[in-house]
């Protein structure tokens, strides 16, 4: 290999770090209006009135849209109107748009409406939307449209529901001589991406509606406006430059609607719609939270034997992609671990909560702190080391999937080494408990993690190939970059492929879906799979053509030329040949003759042998491969005022092989302090109505510069036979085993077990107070 593997930089670097990169919010037009939202300030209630009239009279206002009831959306299940009519479901849900010659003057007219309210009763969390007699969120549910794949429950607040039934639990609890079992809860956050949402729509005189946004999903952004505005597919241009962020949160469509409707509100002028970091945190979707009860049992010697899951998905106010992440936590819900009897419930619940979105790693961070904390509670029980339990327990070739798909080396790759590796990394035998003084000791956490991408059977990717005239190659492709250095990883298969200098290689950033072959979505750490798939599928295509033109000018077969170094040459005599500079546009003879054409290279790929999941058992297929890994976090505690710091994170991941150096440890160390930061501190704070208090970065708050630990990141190469150069995607798995993981490691140093996340010190306090007064 002369370039996978191989660290080099990032092709959007330069205008990264210089400031000339552009995105969504940088680009303006003349005569662009700007609109501004009416958020609601209740988190449920009737809308009895809304008064307009003095907003409409400020000078330089153009439209306002409130009260009027357009086709309901949803990409799973059609349940929530673009903008609140009848009712508000969330506080912060969209009650109406003004448009304006200026920012500043939209926003001073969402000052001005004035809507009255009817508060109603406030689902606050999954478990109290389970309850018999919970108040609706939504009284209409079996009315809605949905995919085939959802099941909702009409009378409750049961968005959907996905079953997982493997084996037999009666035999399971019988062959089990030791019992745990434990609930776990942690509420909705948000992704705090750097860059917030911004779009921006225009409709053309001949009906062309042109958008510019943040999207991680532009193709679905067209699909979906077409069918839920009945507007013509391929009227619809959808442009996204580099993404300043995403997590997930951008693979929802949301701003897109609204500046679609706001344009078509003033006759199609163009439009920005461009978030608040309030706004963003308080409209977009958030982060999934989850209510969950993990019960395991096993032999004396710690050999699982079965595993009872239920996981409360609050899916917010409406179903959206939740649907979709309470479904992907029911196929991998018990983690990376052979168990042969599974009974899951997975449900996706409705609440009075900010809906929720995709969020790094899909719902499995969240089940793996659940899960992965009863495993250590198992352990304990066992009096057995807690890596021990889990590499006597670890999935492998020729064992079974709760979704009952055998796995073999290509598709689980190699659990067991991840768990040694990271021994290693974290220093494993010095100890998990190191006392400092009487005030402070150090502790270790661990936890393992997986996961497959519950994405649609038919998901595609295309790539396109053409040369410039003097032979470089430049690659379109549909991914998204939105800071995973994706465009970069496919330049180095192209130049890995032919076997020429990756400075030749050059790469499109942005995407315009009229003129860029689809990729599905850039999410699911998809993107160097499915793209990658299709790149090498163009440079087949490319090397057949510079290979067919060269050998007519050479006289010879075809068979007989090799491609390197940017030329095609005789292979027993690699000093007779042509560079690309001489037929990737065609060869001229002296004559002037000319033979051949431009080399315009494609490739496409689609996702294969995958199956829907069976409503009643959960059976089939969800993913192409199951990617492992293991974790540790070490913390300094104090025990007289439960603070603490992280000291170190590890993680071990088997990534197949590694593309890119840089790439790959910058992707999992960005993935381990987002897991820490959710897990140790950041989340939605709600009060009694529903309404969150911290929507600002004031009191929301990430690990800022120079509070994170030192990270250790490592990698195990079990190759997956039919990626690109068996490589798997790892932008998620960083992220997996950090909340279990820090959440194992402070149970252990406060001696008391933690439940919650966030793992706060008043959290620690508090679980310590509750259990000192229930023993009195």
């Amino acid at each position: 290999m002369n370039v996978i593997g191989k660290g080099i930089i990032r092709k959007d670097a330069v205008d990264k770090v210089t400031g000339e990169a552009k995105y969504a919010n940088d680009f303006s037009t003349n005569g662009m209006l700007h609109a501004a939202i009416l958020m609601s300030p209740l988190a449920h209630a009737r809308i009895k009135e809304i008064d307009t009239t003095e907003a409409k009279k400020i000078p330089g206002v153009r439209a306002i849209i409130a009260g009027e009831r357009f086709p309901l959306t949803g990409e799973e299940m059609r349940d929530r109107p673009p903008i609140a009519v009848d009712k508000v479901r969330h506080h912060g849900e969209a009650v109406a748009i003004v448009i304006a010659d200026h920012l500043g003057i939209a926003k001073q007219a969402t000052n001005m409406i004035r809507v009255k309210y009817e508060p109603l009763p406030v689902v606050n969390s999954p478990t109290e939307a389970f309850k018999k007699h919970a108040p609706l969120v939504h009284e209409n549910l079996g009315n809605y449209e949905k995919i085939a794949e959802v099941y909702p429950s009409p009378g409750t607040n049961i968005a959907s529901i996905q079953k997982i039934r493997k084996g037999n639990m009666e035999v399971g609890w019988k062959d089990s001589a030791v019992t745990v079992e434990a609930s776990f809860s942690l509420k909705p956050s948000d992704h705090t991406a750097m860059e917030t949402r911004c779009s921006t729509a225009e409709i053309e005189r001949d009906g062309t509606i042109i958008i510019t946004t943040t999207s991680q999903a532009p193709y679905m952004v067209k699909k979906l406006i077409s069918m839920y505005f009945n507007e013509d597919i391929g009227k619809i241009v959808v442009k996204t430059p580099l993404v300043g962020g995403g997590y997930g949160g951008k693979a929802s469509v949301h701003t897109e609607i609204l500046a679609y409707l706001a344009s078509k509100a003033v006759g199609g002028r163009p439009v920005k719609l461009a978030y608040t970091r309030e706004e963003d945190m308080l409209t977009a979707p958030c982060h999934i939270g989850l209510d969950a009860k993990v019960k395991l049992g096993c032999t004396e010697d710690g050999v699982l034997k079965v595993a009872e899951i239920t996981y409360l998905f609050d899916g917010g106010a409406y179903a959206d992609k939740a649907i979709d992440l309470s479904r992907a936590a029911a196929v991998d819900c018990t983690g990376p671990y052979h168990i042969e009897n599974i009974w899951c419930n997975s449900y996706c619940m409705y609440t009075n909560h900010p809906y929720a979105s995709p969020y790094r790693g899909f719902s499995h961070s969240e089940l793996l702190f659940a899960f992965e904390r009863t495993m250590d509670l198992l352990a304990q029980k066992l009096e057995m080391d807690p890596f021990e339990l889990r590499y006597k327990n670890a999935i492998l070739p020729g064992h079974m999937t709760p979704s009952q798909v055998v796995l073999n080396h290509s598709t689980i790759g190699n659990l067991r080494k991840c768990i040694d590796r990271v021994k290693e990394l974290a220093n494993w035998n010095e100890g998990q408990l190191i006392e400092i003084d009487e005030r402070y000791i150090r502790v270790k956490g661990v936890s393992c993690g997986w996961k497959t991408s519950t994405i649609d059977t038919n998901a595609s990717s295309g790539v396109v190939l053409t040369f410039n005239s003097d032979g470089s190659v430049n690659i379109i492709s549909g991914i998204i970059e939105i800071g995973t250095g994706t465009k970069t990883i496919l330049a180095q298969m192209l130049a890995e492929r032919l076997q020429m200098d990756v400075n030749k290689v050059h790469v499109r950033m942005d995407v315009e879906t009229d003129t860029t072959p689809e990729h599905w979505k850039t999410v699911a750490s998809r993107g160097t799979f499915m793209a990658g798939r299709a790149l090498l599928e163009a440079a087949d295509d490319v090397e057949r053509q510079l290979k067919d033109i060269a050998s007519r000018v050479l006289r010879c077969s075809p068979t007989v030329l090799a491609v390197a170094n940017s030329r095609v040459f005789f292979k027993d005599d690699p000093n007779i040949g042509l560079p690309f500079s001489a037929i990737v546009h065609g060869y001229q003879y002296p004559n002037g003759n000319s033979i051949g054409g431009q080399i315009i290279g494609s490739g496409s790929y689609i996702l294969q042998g995958l199956t829907h999941i069976d409503r009643e058992t959960g059976a089939g297929k969800p993913g192409p491969e199951w990617t492992v890994c293991a974790s540790v976090v070490e913390v300094e505690f104090d025990r007289r005022d439960y603070t603490y710091r992280i000291v170190r994170a590890s993680t071990v991941v088997d990534i197949g092989m590694v593309l890119n150096e840089k790439t790959a440890r910058g992707q999992v160390t960005g993935a381990m302090s987002m897991g820490l930061a959710f897990g140790g501190r950041e989340t939605f704070i709600f009060d009694k109505l529903g309404r969150v208090m911290n929507p600002q970065l004031r009191t929301y708050r990430p690990i800022h510069y120079g509070e994170n630990p030192e990270y250790l990141v490592d990698f195990i190469t079990t190759p997956q036979v039919d990626a690109p150069y068996g490589a798997r995607g790892v932008g998620e798995h960083g992220i997996l085993g950090m909340p279990a993981a820090l959440g194992n490691s402070l149970s252990l140093a406060a001696e008391v077990s933690l439940h919650q996340l966030p793992l706060t010190p008043e959290l620690i306090w508090r679980t310590k107070e509750a259990l000192k007064n229930a023993s009195l």
